[in-house]
């Protein structure tokens, strides 16, 4: 009997790592060609399954595909496509169950967040009670790092590295020139709701430079931030905020609601930074500087930890083992088992555990006045941004690898949703 092929697919906000689990992904699925026929990926997420747009990634050769580990962004496309409730509207499932059998899928890796590993959950309920049961495995993957049970997300060491570098190096350029010109920079990054991305800010506050932190967990109190700023203003000349996208009011409301919504419900976010600005200025007087890390926090693969990297690839291996192994709606996580020296190992998380489940900084990783790490938050950041795993440069720019993404013929007529 012939072995069932696979199916992966990337989803959500890509990252400078989720290619390295994609390599790990295919190239352990290559160690076994008596069990795993030929693993498709779909284009741009899952949504290459509802169209029917299959990327054969046998036609990539082993060198080509060792070449995503050090490739930052989604190599085969990514997406943001809720699915519909299978419980009121089956449509979108009888449309991956009807691909997945045309070609003969019996493997799902889904390499995403939360959304996503509730997706990969549906998927595997969903193929078992409409007679087509497919082994449905999530691959961890978000750089907000708010995915319960794992240690960490991949993705989120190598955000945090390049956040806690950029403050730590905009903060000295401030300091520079503090005395006759900017006093203020304000730095805005990811995390709609879970402040670890902002947190990573704080480790440039132990070169002895002024950071004030603004977390999605922490109420917004205008007048307490003011104070703390000014202060830090009178006694270093200047002060450097970093600002999550989701900090917010205490009534709730996020403080750069753009007041549309994606594809899951999520509020767009994104102007934390100039409001906060301009609200020191008009408040305080003080000259700044603001900017919005955006896609660069994510996409810096130049500057990637080590760690993070290793781990993405792991888990992308473990994913295959444990489908191999029988296991369904499950995702590989990492244990952390010792802060210094770093040592983890590789565990299993239930998805109905995962899905919909999302993991906030715990208090005790905040100061007491709101505004910044504790010994604790420390120790848990500082292994996950250890070690520089460069990618290989020509003529003083990064090699990254393009695939062909040879899309294979299609059985089945076209869908629409």
């Amino acid at each position: 009997m012939a072995p069932k092929n696979a199916f992966y697919a990337q989803s959500g906000g890509v990252t400078a790592v989720i290619n390295a689990s994609a390599c790990g992904v295919i190239e352990t699925a290559r160690q076994y060609p008596d069990k795993i026929g030929t693993l498709y990926a779909g284009l741009n997420g899952i949504v290459g399954a509802l169209n029917e747009e299959l990327i054969d990634t046998s036609t990539e050769p082993d060198k080509t595909i060792s070449q995503l580990r050090h490739t930052p962004s989604g190599a085969f496309g990514s997406c943001r496509l809720k699915l519909s409730d299978p419980d009121t509207d089956r449509k979108d499932f009888d449309r991956l169950l009807a691909v997945f059998k045309a070609h003969d899928i019996g493997y799902f890796f889904y390499n995403g967040g939360g959304d996503s590993a509730d997706t990969c959950f549906k998927v595997a309920r969903m193929s078992e009670l409409m007679g087509y049961p497919v082994q449905a495995v999530h691959v961890p993957k978000t750089i907000d790092n708010d995915l319960p049970i794992t240690d960490n997300c991949p993705g989120f060491g190598s955000v945090a590295k390049y956040v806690a570098i950029s403050t730590l190096e905009a903060s000295l350029d401030v300091r520079a020139m503090s005395r006759t010109s900017t006093r203020i920079f304000v730095f805005e990054v990811m995390g709609r709701h879970a402040g670890w991305i902002a947190a990573a800010g704080g480790l440039a506050a132990d070169y002895g430079l002024p950071v004030v932190i603004l977390f999605p967990e922490i109420p917004f109190d205008e007048k307490a931030f003011l104070d703390r700023v000014d202060a830090n203003v009178k006694q270093f000349g200047f002060c450097s905020i970093v600002v999550s996208e989701g900090c917010r009011y205490p009534d709730g409301t996020f403080i750069s609601d753009q007041g549309a919504k994606d594809a899951f419900g999520h509020a767009h976010l994104g102007g934390a930074a100039p409001i906060i600005a301009n609200m020191i200025r008009s408040r305080l007087g003080h000259p700044f500087h603001w900017a919005v890390a955006n896609y660069l926090q994510r996409a810096a693969r130049h500057i990637a930890s080590a760690v993070d990297v290793k781990q993405a690839y792991e888990l992308g291996c473990a994913a295959v083992n444990l489908a191999l192994a029988g296991r369904n709606s499950v995702m590989p996580a990492i244990d952390r088992t010792a802060d210094a020296p770093y040592a983890y190992r590789i565990g299993t998380a239930e998805l109905k555990d995962v899905a919909n489940v999302e993991k906030v900084m715990p208090l005790h990783f905040i100061s007491e006045d709101g505004y910044g790490i504790t010994e604790s938050c420390r120790r848990y950041l500082l292994p996950l941004i250890q070690g520089e795993d460069y990618p290989p440069y020509t003529s003083g720019m990064p090699t990254y690898v393009t695939l062909k993404n040879t899309l294979v013929k299609q059985k089945l007529p076209p869908f629409a949703r």
